[in-house]
């Protein structure tokens, strides 16, 4: 467990410090240009790179050392991260911030895959779980993973937005190149017992092993029903991703949004907390569903009315509830997969996962722009949910939340009725 904090602190610290500057970037932008659809473009174009990399990530994992892996992934996401400051350096900022000049991609898309390496530096920790970690403690592993990514999330957008609101986006560049390299250098000296460990000979030879992926899930009853019900669970997270920062900029000022977004992070560590000291429940498949329902009534119910009090006890209480939602399918996935095959799971399930969030970015950001938000600024909008929704600047964000929770209110009901469910608890019950 001693080396396992080790290796957790390490990556969290990496990967904090290359989303801090892409939600500094993402603030930053938002403010030049007041555009949703930007940032429905950059997050719909993020998803759907960690969907295309999801199985080439896993196969990676499961060829080769975790402790390679990992070094290999943060020099790749420093590299980025050079040129995206060599970029900020000989370009002009207001064609940084122009969506038709070369500048703004350059400089964007070398943020974003430096963001997308860091996902896969989170397969080769999951996979260090089943390594580090005996059976019996894995939940409460994973609810320190969730723990820890509370701390970035608070660390992330409390200096992201006091930064960008005081500093500048260029300190944001300066922090995030400091941090990376720390990391790195800090990895060399954690070890990583790997020895005792044989690789899959069939994925040896191979880029991309979707075959293997899907013969580990199909051999454990319900596991494939549970990665596609996630898939279209993350139909909120892609809605929350487009349109959390341009409600919460309508109502504060960058500053205290950032700040805002650190007190409310507080439920990431909290949640962490309650899974590291009482486990995920004798049926964590279970804990899972629950956790899907509580946020859609979350996603319902926190922007009906424009009170501050409302918004950020909402973002709290989903943030509290997330780790249970994803300590409880890493849990599952560590007990039924055999060790050899979890880099290609975890990295299908990415795959197939994230699927949805970048559909739900690149439909949300321009219904919401064009459509929904016009539609709620005009009489017979406010004639129509004014009732709901109450009044202020974001109503048509607040009805884009409510019909997405709605949605997933239904199917996360639904799904505790499916034979599937009941296969998946009967394998997990054998595999413990």
């Amino acid at each position: 467990m001693k080396r396992f904090l080790h290796v957790l602190i390490n990556i969290a610290v990496a990967n904090t410090s290359t989303f801090f500057l892409w939600s500094a970037l993402s603030f930053w932008l938002y403010l030049e240009t007041h555009s949703v659809l930007i940032l429905s473009i950059l997050s719909g174009t993020f998803m759907t790179l960690v969907t295309l990399s999801g199985m080439f990530f896993g196969t990676i994992v499961d060829k080769h050392r975790k402790k390679e892996v990992i070094a290999v992934s943060s020099i790749v996401a420093l590299i980025f991260l050079l040129l995206a400051g060599s970029v900020f350096l000989f370009f002009d900022r207001k064609e940084i911030a122009d969506i038709s000049s070369s500048a703004f991609w350059i400089f964007s898309l070398s943020i974003l895959l430096s963001a997308l390496v860091s996902n896969l530096r989170s397969i080769a920790l999951s996979t260090t779980v089943s390594i580090l970690v005996p059976k019996e403690d894995y939940a409460r592993a994973n609810g320190m993973v969730g723990m820890v990514q509370g701390v970035g999330m608070i660390a992330n957008t409390v200096f992201s937005g006091l930064v960008i609101g005081r500093l500048g986006l260029e300190w944001a560049m300066y922090i995030t190149l400091i941090l990376s390299g720390l990391a790195l250098l800090h990895l060399l000296f954690i070890p990583i017992p790997e020895d005792h460990l044989h690789h899959d000979p069939e994925v040896l030879n191979k880029q991309v092993d979707f075959k293997g992926a899907i013969k580990a899930i199909r051999s454990v009853p319900g596991l494939m029903a549970l990665i596609f019900f996630t898939t279209f669970n993350n139909f909120i997270g892609g809605v929350i991703m487009v349109l959390l920062d341009p409600y919460g900029l309508e109502m504060f000022s960058v500053e205290m949004w950032g700040i805002v977004l650190g007190i409310t992070g507080t439920g990431f560590i909290f949640g962490g907390m309650a899974i590291t000291k009482k486990g995920l429940g004798k049926q964590p498949l279970r804990t899972l569903l629950y956790g899907y329902v509580i946020g859609s009534l979350i996603c319902l119910l926190f922007t009906v009315r424009e009170w501050a009090w409302l918004f950020l006890a909402g973002i709290f209480l989903y943030m509290f509830f997330v780790p249970f939602i994803e300590a409880a399918e890493q849990t599952i996935i560590q007990t039924v997969v055999p060790k050899i095959k979890q880099g290609r799971v975890f990295g299908f399930a990415q795959t197939v996962e994230s699927a949805a969030t970048p559909v739900s970015s690149y439909l949300i950001g321009p219904i919401a722009q064009f459509s929904i938000i016009p539609f709620m600024e005009s009489d017979a909008g406010k004639q129509t949910f004014g009732w709901l929704l109450g009044e202020g600047n974001a109503r048509g964000i607040a009805l884009t939340f409510v019909l997405a929770g709605l949605f997933m209110l239904l199917l996360s009901l639904l799904a505790f009725r499916t034979r599937a469910y009941h296969r998946l608890s009967e394998s997990f019950k054998k595999s413990k």
